[in-house]
């Protein structure tokens, strides 16, 4: 035997043995990737790339030899994963229901049916409050179809394109965080099951167990109620923005007639924030339906379809408190197409193409979802789990855990805008060391849903920001500085909240 063919043949069980001496023994060489995710996420906004890269460095760590052929192997596993195949059809299923409920009018026609209700300032924002709550099945419809439906209105009552958008965005991610029927719920749902902290078709059922400890939300929701009734004076930056409408002179935006369209995003404040994050392609998709979308949609277009997901959903799952996600948006397509067949909306075939748009905007989450199993196999293979569990579990309380998560994780969001991208990151890591110290899991669980609300919420290029000023015509920095103040307030609020109920 050759002295190649020798060492070709010691090559396999030599990378076995250091696998399995990674996991035996884990060091501190496991922080490498997470460290290599969180640079490049907050380097590049991009979170897909950063787990990508975090992915192949723990590889290259593992067996430099066998990197691509790991890599290979890992992917395909994740392909077949049950979990990743219940995403994509879920997410499927409500980025097609979306497109819908935009291509028809539906949801403009909902937001001009709310506008007539206004009959001052103060009722013409808590409309607008009131509307955000109840368009609750995605963050970016409700951003879009809110902030176009009420710009008009709020700018008759004098209300400030800043205050407008910091109404929308505060019940965007908040409330899509706080009701289990939405992209948010399935998302993090899978991950929960993913991580083996939910068994199987269990994720929804135990996100809903977090839901009263998901403190961030809750309060950024109560925040901006109050200061849509008045009952929160104006502060920082918002107030100077209010006075300057009271005066007819707004900051930072240029009022719409009725004719005005939707700025495209790219146009809008780019010089002064680039947009990096990468969910861009979905919001110019959303973006573009909203444009071409039937002008003269009927309330009812909206409504029907969005009753009929809540009643599936709850009637098709186990109980009331297992709801079935999948098959309720099934069931909601297949009743939406028959509903709009029969008033002859659309042909079939462009119902067709309208579901497909819809879905392609839901690609970055599924993506984002990939990378980030992708990535939590190679940190498991390198033992990252065990290894901050031993080094951290004699320091770290149960009763500081959820607070210390929440201002950490709350940090990475607003650094990188991404909500999704860096509780994908952040859970292997850090359920394995709440279940090490005997922490409150729901409870830690609020915390990381609260980080990431607050992280799609208060971060300056965030989707939500963006989509909030876009849709409200304001521009992009002067939303993200008049809303902060409000945001931090919740936030300090919700951390020393964690730490009581802790």
């Amino acid at each position: 035997m050759s002295a190649d063919a020798s060492l070709e043949s010691l090559a396999e069980p030599i990378a076995a043995a250091a696998e399995a001496a990674a996991l035996a023994a884990p060091s501190a060489l496991s922080l490498i990737p997470p460290i290599v995710v969180l640079v490049f996420a907050v380097w590049l906004k991009r979170p897909i790339l950063a787990l990508v890269l975090g992915a192949v460095v723990g590889l290259l760590l593992l067996s430099p030899t066998e990197s691509l052929s790991n890599f290979s192997d890992i992917a395909v596993d994740v392909m077949q994963d049950e979990t990743i195949g219940w995403l994509i059809l879920v997410c499927a299923g409500f980025g097609a229901l979306i497109g819908l409920l935009i291509h028809t009018g539906g949801a403009v026609a909902f937001g001009r049916f709310g506008a007539q209700k206004a009959k001052g300032q103060r009722s013409s924002m808590f409309m607008t409050f009131i509307m955000g709550c109840i368009i609750f099945v995605d963050d970016y419809l409700n951003a879009l179809s809110v902030g176009e439906a009420m710009k008009r209105v709020t700018d008759k009552f004098k209300v400030s394109r800043q205050k407008l958008a910091y109404i929308v965005d505060s019940t965007a991610a908040p409330i899509c965080v706080l009701v289990p029927i939405s992209t948010w719920a399935v998302f993090f749902g899978g991950l929960l099951e993913d991580n083996d902290i939910a068994e199987k078709g269990k994720g929804v059922a135990v996100y809903i167990e977090a839901i009263p400890y998901m403190l961030y939300p809750i309060l950024a929701v109560i925040v901006v109620m109050l200061v849509a009734l008045k009952l929160m004076p104006d502060i920082g930056p918002m107030k100077k923005a209010e006075l300057a409408m009271q005066q007819g002179k707004p900051i930072d935006c240029e009022l719409a007639d009725s004719s005005s369209q939707p700025v495209r995003l790219q146009h809008h404040a780019a010089e002064e924030m680039p947009y990096h994050t990468s969910d861009e392609y979905a919001v110019n998709s959303i973006e573009e339906e909203f444009e071409s979308s039937n002008k003269q949609g009927k309330v009812h277009n909206f409504m029907v379809p969005m009753l009929s997901l809540i009643v599936f959903t709850v009637l098709l799952g186990d109980s009331l408190s297992e709801p079935d996600v999948l098959k309720g948006v099934i069931a909601a397509l297949v009743f939406s197409l028959i509903y709009y067949g029969v008033q002859k909306l659309m042909s079939l075939s462009e119902m067709m193409d309208v579901m497909m748009n819809g879905f392609k905007t839901m690609l970055p989450a599924i993506s984002t979802v990939i990378a980030a199993f992708i990535f939590k196999d190679v940190c498991d293979k390198l033992g990252l789990p065990l290894f901050v569990i031993e080094n951290l579990a004699p320091y770290m309380t149960a009763q500081m855990l959820p607070a210390l998560v929440f201002l950490a994780m709350a940090v990475l969001a607003f650094a990188t805008g991404s909500s999704w991208g860096i509780f994908a990151v952040s859970i292997p890591i850090v359920m394995p060391l709440a279940t090490a110290v005997d922490a409150n899991i729901p409870l830690v669980i609020g915390a990381l849903l609260s980080a990431s609300s607050f992280g799609s919420q208060a971060c300056f290029y965030s989707d939500s920001t963006v989509l909030a000023a876009q849709g409200s015509g304001c521009n992009l920095m002067s939303h993200a500085i008049t809303q902060f103040p409000y945001a931090l307030i919740a936030a300090v609020i919700a951390f020393v909240g964690f730490i009581v109920i802790a």
